[in-house]
């Protein structure tokens, strides 16, 4: 059997293929090297910017809040420096003041009685209207501890009948009288019981406003709700001789009229129930101001002016809530001759306006 084959004449075993698979190959790897090097080297860059802009959110942020943490150190020291002066103030002219052997001059002690009358009369001089604390209360606001007003009422009582020859602060506390535990006010219960009296920036959170016929936070802008609270719990306000409004939640024994002015004179003072900003009720009832019927006129002529529809509010005089004040117990008002003697210091029928000196009740 015969096989043919055939020659393969003139073929060049080192000539390749214009395209051959192996100059392919090579094309075709570089390009996918050279892809993967240039997407890598976007990702690094992507990678590299992502981080600096969290590198610089993070600064900003440390900044913000290092500058948040000053400010808000700021305001607390100047609170506490307010209260520490305030303090120191009232406790000299109540207390401190007689552990000094050397005799009192008489003019030392109208200042003493000046600085005291202030805490009361602040506020006077921009309102002839203005109505002071109910002098139950008055010993409250001179007290360097703003204790209770009624428990030191009842001490007060205890005072009078013993005839120690002591200023009554300085009997309760370093005297005679410093031992002393009444069944009807416990002395635990006299030293529990503060009032937590306002400086001017902590009131400036409870300062509300109204526009277009709601209450609004003043610094947030938040409507005044004040049924979103525990049951049987009540909201208080009251209104600044500069016709500022203030409302808080009450908590007996710790926030009362009082705290919103640190005891200075009010427009008028009393309860409310707002709902969503708009007011549902008001009732002129405050133990701390017992506020007239004329001043509750004039609170609701200011909601009236600032778009408050009055039909759709339940008013309550202060003589028809059912609720009796705080013990069920009605003080008479005193006179200013008593407020002297709490003091040892001459009597005076009336109330100072201003101190020049004394510590502002209200921001401006």
């Amino acid at each position: 059997m015969e096989v043919k084959t055939h020659a393969l004449s003139n073929f060049d075993f080192s000539s390749q293929p214009p395209y051959s698979y192996t100059e392919q190959s090579e094309f075709r790897v570089s390009d996918i090297w050279s892809s993967d090097m240039s997407a890598s080297s976007n990702s690094r860059e992507c990678e590299h910017s992502v981080s600096n802009a969290a590198m610089k959110v993070q600064k900003v942020y440390r900044s913000y809040r290092t500058r948040r943490m000053l400010a808000d150190s700021a305001v607390v020291a100047e609170v506490l420096w307010w209260q520490a002066i305030d303090y120191a103030r009232l406790n000299h002219s109540t207390v401190s003041f007689f552990n000094f052997v050397k005799p009192e001059t008489v003019s030392s002690r109208w200042n003493r009685i000046s600085l005291n009358a202030s805490k009361v009369g602040k506020g006077l001089s921009k309102n002839a209207k203005a109505q002071k604390l109910a002098f139950q209360h008055w010993i409250e606001a001179i007290d360097p501890r703003h204790r209770y007003g009624h428990n030191l009422h009842i001490y007060s009582e205890a005072w009078c009948k013993t005839d120690s020859g002591q200023p009554f602060f300085f009997w309760l506390d370093l005297g005679d009288g410093k031992k002393f535990d009444l069944k009807e006010c416990p002395r635990s219960k006299l030293q529990k019981q503060s009032i937590k009296y306002l400086g001017p920036h902590e009131r400036e959170h409870y300062e509300y406003i109204v526009a277009e016929g709601k209450i609004v936070h003043e610094k947030t802008g938040t409507l005044l709700d004040t049924t979103k609270v525990l049951p049987g719990a009540k909201w208080i306000f009251v209104m600044s001789t500069s016709r500022r409004l203030y409302a808080g939640e009450k908590k007996k024994g710790m926030f009362h009229h009082s705290s919103f002015l640190s005891g200075g004179a009010t427009l008028v003072a009393g309860r409310l129930v707002v709902k969503d900003g708009r007011v549902m009720s008001i009732s002129a009832y405050s133990g701390h101001y017992r506020p007239t019927e004329d001043r509750l006129d004039s609170f609701l002529s200011f909601l009236n002016e600032n778009g408050v529809n009055l039909d759709e509010v339940e008013i309550r005089k202060a003589n028809e809530d059912c609720e009796s004040y705080e013990d069920g117990k009605s003080i008479e008002s005193g006179s200013a001759s008593e407020f002297s003697a709490l003091s040892n210091s001459p009597s005076q029928t009336d109330l100072p306006n201003e101190a020049e000196n004394s510590l502002p009740l209200e921001s401006t």
